[in-house]
């Protein structure tokens, strides 16, 4: 585990992170629009310091801190230079915890097909820049699927919205990975980490394709919930995640084809989910886009009181999205692509104090 890393504080964003950049009072956090004007050096005692002040022999810790990432699969955000990615997500599954999954309705062949793809492309006319497709289910104790039963499920989705718009297969399995991309996916998102399937890392690694790398309590979604239990769960995760990045460089999966996932909602309480929304900044220091998927999990639907899940957790979840946005979070994965997308063309254009370019 690291030892030592630096946590930014002390946020800005708009004119006045970019202000405080050129009077050498701040530094940018991965290249901006967020900048930061305090660092508290952890392993290091005093701790707190000026960001402008960080140690010459920190400097290996503060590039990849301060320094832009290669934008994720090589995707500009719709909304403009600064923006989050967004990414819609499509669950082919009977038991999505989100209550959005396309095969509670019963839906089977061309049926699915067509309303997966009415799916994808209202999404995409919303203004997202990439979907997610899921076969299996991983909220808190669900069953797991076959890797063959994945692959029944969501390829002939893959093949129908691949010529539309950049596609992410969220899998644990090596077989589907392999499957989704020869059908057109062209990211691969794995909850596990690449440790659930001892294949994962080669199909990757073959394949070119830019990876997610999600932490999780555990390897199986069905017990993560038990007694989700850390030392302080932003350096516990920020540890698993470069332990994981580690690993998968190792494999032959460069860093510049990887985005990290803190995890929120795989075991992980309510004050845990907090905490690494409010700390997310830490995590840049990886050197990696940071994807956050905050969207109708159980904790918005704590806060926010809309205990029956689903759509009626889309307000809160559009809190969290705009408040991880200005954290740094360079990939947003959400459900309410309409409604998220409006929520961050007005939280960018009221940040920069500009219109947007096309006017609206």
């Amino acid at each position: 585990m690291p030892d030592r890393w630096i946590e930014p504080l002390g946020l800005l964003t708009g004119p006045a992170a970019a202000s405080a950049i050129a009077a050498g009072l701040a530094l940018p956090l991965h290249g901006g629009p967020t900048a930061f004007t305090l660092a508290r050096l952890i392993g290091r005692d005093p701790d707190l310091v000026p960001a402008a002040a960080i140690p010459a022999d920190w400097r290996d810790l503060l590039l990849p801190l301060i320094e832009a990432p290669p934008p994720f699969a090589g995707l500009v955000p719709k909304l403009g230079s600064g923006a989050p990615l967004v990414m819609g997500v499509v669950n082919v599954t009977p038991d999505s915890v989100s209550g959005d999954g396309l095969l509670a309705a019963g839906l089977t062949g061309e049926a699915l097909i067509e309303a997966a793809l009415a799916q994808g492309q209202a999404m995409l006319a919303s203004g997202a820049d990439l979907l997610d497709i899921g076969g299996e289910s991983t909220r808190p104790g669900a069953a797991p699927v076959t890797p063959e039963e994945e692959c029944h499920r969501i390829l002939p989705v893959i093949q129908a919205l691949a010529p539309l718009a950049p596609l992410s297969v969220d899998t644990r399995n090596a077989l589907t990975m392999r499957e989704a991309l020869a059908a057109g996916a062209r990211i691969v998102n794995d909850v596990s980490g690449l440790r659930h399937d001892p294949d994962a890392a080669r199909v990757v690694a073959e394949s070119g394709a830019p990876l997610i790398l999600m932490h999780m309590l555990g390897d199986d979604p069905r017990h993560m919930q038990d007694d989700p239990r850390y030392d302080d769960v932003t350096l516990d995760v920020a540890a698993f995640l470069a332990t994981r990045l580690a690993a998968a460089e190792a494999a032959g999966i460069p860093r510049h084809r990887i985005a990290l996932d803190p995890g929120l909602g795989f075991g992980k309480l309510l004050e845990h989910n907090l905490a690494l929304l409010h700390r997310l900044p830490l995590l840049a220091g990886l050197g990696c886009p940071l994807l956050v998927g905050a969207s109708r999990k159980r904790s918005i639907g704590r806060l926010s009181g809309a205990t029956e899940g689903g759509k009626a957790r889309m307000p809160g979840s559009i809190a969290a999205a705009l408040f991880a946005a200005a954290r740094g979070a360079a990939i947003l994965r959400v459900h309410d692509v309409t409604e998220t997308v409006q929520a961050l063309r007005v939280h960018q254009a009221a940040l920069s104090g500009d219109t947007p370019p096309d006017g609206r």
